[in-house]
């Protein structure tokens, strides 16, 4: 986890010495990796001797590095690289015993439970692995999975077809996840061509809010292209977060290119205009076309 650098603490606030006295050596290289882990952590949340910003803080707090270190996670198998790829999967296990240190404290569960509960899950979900349940076809797995996860939601009291599709998704993920649930009963468009229709339907909506300068009725209408954009991607069968990242990474390498072109010029972006680095930008998309 890498912490965002933040405000330092008001005195009132400080839980100790900023420079303490170490309690003792570090836990053993020889330890069991997992048990080390932990024992850091619960070192780093110790009020006597602990580290001050670990012991400030909490679940909410923590949350957005959660996200971040995911995304780090998917960036290094993106690239393809393994020791990256290593190392950010630390930096998400180490999420994992945070989480579980803060709640152990709280007497709720620690790392143990949390192992336990997704453990029994998986045995649980895979009854044609763990279990004399026998599938003809994917399929059939797929939907078997389905029903037993709604099995699981109506033993948490959760029975609408939606209550459990996580708020803190990014947009785009949760508004493929939503219209996923929702065509399991029947609520879905027949096929891609409808979705593009609906979306067509959508700019020309935005359009008319545009012209009538009325931004508030534009926001939401950008909210609709955006959701129809999510369902139309699981129609293709295209993560649209995937999607988005490698047009970013395109755009991303054709305005360098752009920069390059003008550096060759002794100019900047700043001393440029539009026609000229509009033509350098077609100049990249000759030469990505080029290298096929």
């Amino acid at each position: 986890m890498r912490p965002r650098p933040r405000p330092s603490p008001q005195p009132s606030r400080i839980l100790m010495p900023l420079t303490p006295t170490p309690l003792s050596p570090p836990p053993s290289e020889d330890q069991e990796p997992i048990a080390r882990l932990v024992e850091i952590m619960a070192r780093l949340r110790d009020p006597d001797g602990g580290c001050p910003w670990d012991l400030e803080q909490t679940f909410a707090t923590i949350a957005p590095y959660t996200v971040e270190e995911a995304y780090e996670v998917a960036d290094a198998i993106e690239r393809g690289d393994l020791s990256d790829l290593k190392e950010e999967l630390g930096d998400l296990l180490l999420q994992v015993v945070f989480h579980s240190r803060m709640a152990e404290e709280q007497g709720a569960f620690d790392l143990k439970d949390v192992a336990t509960a997704i453990s029994d899950k998986m045995i649980r979900r895979h009854p044609h692995v763990f279990g004399d349940h026998a599938y003809e076809t994917l399929s059939d797995q797929v939907e078997g999975w389905e029903a037993l996860k709604a099995q699981e939601r109506q033993a948490k009291a959760k029975h609408g077809v939606l209550d459990d599709v996580p708020t803190g998704l990014p947009a785009l993920t949760r508004a493929v996840k939503l219209t996923k649930r929702a065509a399991r009963v029947g609520f879905d468009w027949p096929s891609a061509a409808e979705v593009l229709a609906k979306l067509r339907e959508e700019t020309e909506e935005i359009a008319v809010e545009i012209d009538a300068g009325d931004m508030a009725k534009a926001r939401e209408e950008l909210g609709d292209i955006l959701f129809v954009c999510a369902n139309l991607a699981r129609k293709l069968d295209v993560d649209p977060e995937d999607a988005l990242r490698a047009t970013n990474a395109k755009f991303a390498r054709r305005f360098a290119f752009i920069e390059s072109g003008l550096a060759e010029r002794g100019k900047t972006p700043d001393e440029s205009d539009l026609a000229e680095m509009d033509a350098l930008w077609n100049d990249a998309k000759a030469a990505e076309k080029a290298k096929g």
